[in-house]
């Protein structure tokens, strides 16, 4: 059985406090309720955990998880990308919280190998359409697929395609495309259309959406496809998951998806093995500038985790599931303590058992799915 393995992550959110510690920080100005000044964000990790080494490295973002990635070699790397990649002062006024990290700074995404930014999130066009072109231009530039957002519905639609077997280009691919919810802050003006820039909004999620999603893949699928879909959906805090949200799961995977990586919550939430298919219905964030700020602590959401399923080449079937749980200290992601990784293991064992889904703890930093 020939059988890959991708790297999934949450929120990774590079802009803000950690773009001002970077060594090309953009404009500081904020508009947010209570904090005007993005560098008060750094401020707040070094009371929390000591000094930063600034400017700090591309690869410093990373830290530890550089290592986890070389060792599993995963055959693709995606991230939903929660973060504006522009110089624009254009900000949404809609909304309270705006990120952005300067084009120059891209450098901290590419020393991870990023392959895939899923961009259908609350937070692309954050400084506007000016932001979201700059965005979408930085990324490429840097070899770096996009999904999700485009400058019209059919570039926000388009899927990244991964040839699994470059010998034999025709053997099997990795389809990956992304889109985004209203549920989880998403403006509804920030939907594409066919001559103006924006997200692939969902306009629901219910069976027609989802048979709507179903009917685009099935135009592109090929036997041996193993397709991948990344939601950003929900609310940021809470371990539940709406009974729509799993009938909606449960019909993208009877449509032909393979995988549903689900993001939103600053934390993670339930994993199911639905017909031996994957969901994560949330992933919680990965990277942030969250340091320092208190509340909402029975959720832990300064614990993240790396996501690593290895599926079987041609059918898209989940034969293995590892997760190496990551933790911001200084703005660099480090191995947890012991003790992290068991609360992590409990807590998702706990609200994914009624999923018939439980977590062991292989070896000290790996955690592994069992259903």
């Amino acid at each position: 059985m020939k059988t890959t393995t991708l790297f999934l992550a949450g929120d990774v959110m590079t802009g803000r406090g950690l773009d001002q510690a970077m060594k090309h920080p953009g404009l500081p100005t904020l508009h947010e309720p209570s904090v005007r000044d993005a560098r008060r964000y750094v401020d707040l990790a070094v009371a929390a955990h000591g000094p930063l080494p600034t400017p700090i490295t591309p690869a410093y973002l990373w830290g530890d998880a550089l290592a986890v990635l070389d060792e599993r070699v995963p055959s693709a790397r995606i991230i939903n990308l929660e973060t504006s990649i522009t110089t624009s002062s254009d900000w949404c006024r809609a909304k309270d919280i705006h990120y952005r990290m300067h084009p120059a700074n891209i450098a901290c995404l590419t020393a991870a190998g990023i392959h895939v930014a899923a961009l259908a999130n609350n937070h692309t066009l954050d400084w506007g359409r000016r932001g979201l072109a700059e965005t979408l231009e930085t990324l490429q530039r840097a070899g770096i697929q996009t999904v999700g957002a485009g400058r019209n519905l059919a570039e926000a639609c388009r899927l990244a395609v991964f040839h699994l077997d470059p010998v034999r280009r025709g053997a099997g691919r990795l389809l990956v495309w992304a889109v985004g919810s209203v549920s989880s802050g998403i403006p509804g003006d920030w939907a594409a259309a066919e001559h103006a820039s924006g997200l692939d909004l969902l306009p629901s999620v219910d069976a027609t959406a989802a048979d709507g999603l179903a009917a685009r893949l099935a135009a592109l699928k090929q036997p041996g496809d193993i397709a991948v879909i990344s939601i950003h959906w929900g609310t940021n805090w809470g371990f539940d998951v709406p009974e729509h949200y799993i009938q909606f799961a449960h019909r993208l995977i009877e449509g032909g998806i393979d995988l549903i990586h689900g993001h939103s919550s600053h934390h993670v939430r339930p994993i199911e093995v639905y017909r031996d298919r994957l969901i994560l219905y949330g992933c919680g964030d990965l990277i942030d500038d969250y340091e320092g700020i208190t509340g909402h602590a029975r959720y832990r959401s300064d614990l993240g985790v790396m996501f690593f399923p290895t599926l079987e080449v041609t059918t898209g079937r989940l034969v293995r599931l590892d997760m190496a749980p990551m933790q911001m200290r200084r703005f660099r992601l480090c191995h947890v303590a012991e003790e992290d990784a068991a609360w992590l293991r409990d807590t998702l064992s706990r609200i994914s058992l009624g999923f018939n889904c439980s977590i062991e703890m292989q070896c000290p930093g790996v955690l592994s799915l069992r259903w």
